[in-house]
């Protein structure tokens, strides 16, 4: 929601999401914020991504498939709370009933690309012939990026270790790392940020 359903206003929902609602031909309908009665239906099956999110960073991208695989098998075994029946049971009976899916370039549409590409000696990864900053630590290691609402998204694993807006600049650096950079490689230098600013103002000119 971009705005809260209340008591006394609709609320608005998210442009995108309703647009995914409408390709897959699904409505919305929200509930009022803060009213426990109708909000806690909804919260109750967040409780499945919480058990996705207590592992962030800790599996591997196959190893999350996996539990995800697992997560959703004891899920859709076990007696739903709000509707009292095993939905691997009423899906069987229910599947005929259901709509198809959009066309396969509509789905497409909606999958946000997971590509590995690897960190080079300066700790910047490239997209589109752009360089961006990851963490020093990340040197020569391979990461995931992801593409979208025009930002880039950086993983290690599972572990978001870097976000940037897409630019069209040549060198994007977040001040924090180029900071860590050189104090990885002028550990005696005795202003260290004092440095990366006029640095970081000096590539900025330079490749702005």
């Amino acid at each position: 929601m971009d705005e809260a359903r209340t008591e006394h206003s609709p609320g608005r929902v998210n442009a995108k999401f309703a647009q995914f609602a409408k390709d897959f031909g699904f409505e919305v309908k929200p509930c009022i914020a803060g009213r426990p009665r109708t909000k806690g239906k909804v919260e109750t099956t967040m409780k499945i991504l919480d058990e996705i999110h207590a592992y962030q960073g800790q599996l591997t991208l196959e190893e999350l498939h996996q539990f995800v695989q697992d997560l959703s098998h004891r899920v859709n075994h076990e007696v739903h709370q709000g509707t009292g029946k095993i939905p691997a049971i009423e899906f069987k009976k229910e599947r005929n009933h259901l709509l198809q899916l959009p066309a396969e370039k509509v789905r497409d549409s909606y999958r946000i690309k997971h590509t590995l590409v690897k960190v080079n000696a300066s700790n910047m990864i490239s997209y589109k012939s752009n360089q961006y900053s990851v963490p020093a630590q990340y040197q020569g290691k391979k990461v995931g990026l992801q593409v979208y609402d025009n930002q880039l998204w950086i993983y290690y694993n599972t572990e978001l270790i870097a976000q940037h807006p897409i630019s069209n600049k040549k060198l994007n650096y977040q001040e924090a790392h180029y900071q860590e950079a050189l104090g990885v490689s002028m550990p005696n230098y005795p202003d260290i940020d004092d440095l990366a600013k006029r640095n970081l103002a000096t590539i900025r000119e330079v490749y702005k």
